[in-house]
């Protein structure tokens, strides 16, 4: 791996450290040469502090260590990306990113429709009584687990239908709300996709 370590005139290079599972950026920090070095040889992240001028191994007060998984180079040998497992929160104000932000999966879109249906859910407990003008989602968390349970085993059926057909919209449509429908029975059990992304990895 080639590094331009003289591209600046202080020795140092950017290194976005980014969590290995989830992808998150957890932190950005400098490393000369030798830092580099050292982090390769010991596997745990070492940066160049710029306030205190020596090296500084993340977590060798708090031990909140960054554990190496791979390092890459960028297009013009000047920037890193350390990808980490992360042994507890990154940033000193002990929050799981300098960015105040959580370390979790993000499943992208899937992630946005869990959070509206997260707050469907909320809506159906601090309503009484079924209303007509509430949401689809509401409505059918307030109708209890059984017609949840319910309609996903109807969507089910649908998919297999349509599978043995050869419209492909037809399958496409019925498969959304399949998983439309199977990420509201997991809200209404308590879990969310994450809890199956943890049992599949198990399983791996």
């Amino acid at each position: 791996m080639k590094i331009d370590f003289n591209k600046n005139n202080d020795g140092l290079v950017p290194a976005i450290i980014q969590d290995a599972t989830t992808k998150s950026v957890l932190m950005l920090g400098y490393m000369n040469e030798e830092a580099f070095a050292k982090t390769k040889e010991t596997k745990k992240v070492t940066f160049y502090s710029r306030t205190k001028n020596r090296l500084w191994t993340k977590g060798e007060e708090s031990g909140n260590f960054l554990n190496l998984v791979a390092i890459k180079n960028d297009c013009d040998n000047d920037t890193l990306l350390i990808t980490v497992n992360p042994v507890g929160p990154t940033c000193h104000t002990g929050s799981d990113t300098c960015w105040n932000e959580k370390n979790e999966n993000d499943f992208g879109f899937l992630s946005t429709l869990e959070g509206v249906i997260t707050h469907r859910k909320q809506q159906a407990e601090d309503v009484a009584n079924i209303d007509e003008k509430m949401s689809y989602v509401s409505s059918l968390f307030q109708k209890g687990i059984n017609k949840v349970a319910q309609k996903v085993g109807e969507e089910a059926v649908e998919v297999v239908i349509e599978a043995k057909d050869n419209d492909d919209k037809l399958f496409l449509d019925e498969s959304a709300d399949l998983l439309f429908h199977y990420l509201i029975l997991l809200q209404a059990k308590g879990f969310k996709l994450n809890d199956i992304v943890e049992v599949l990895k198990n399983r791996h």
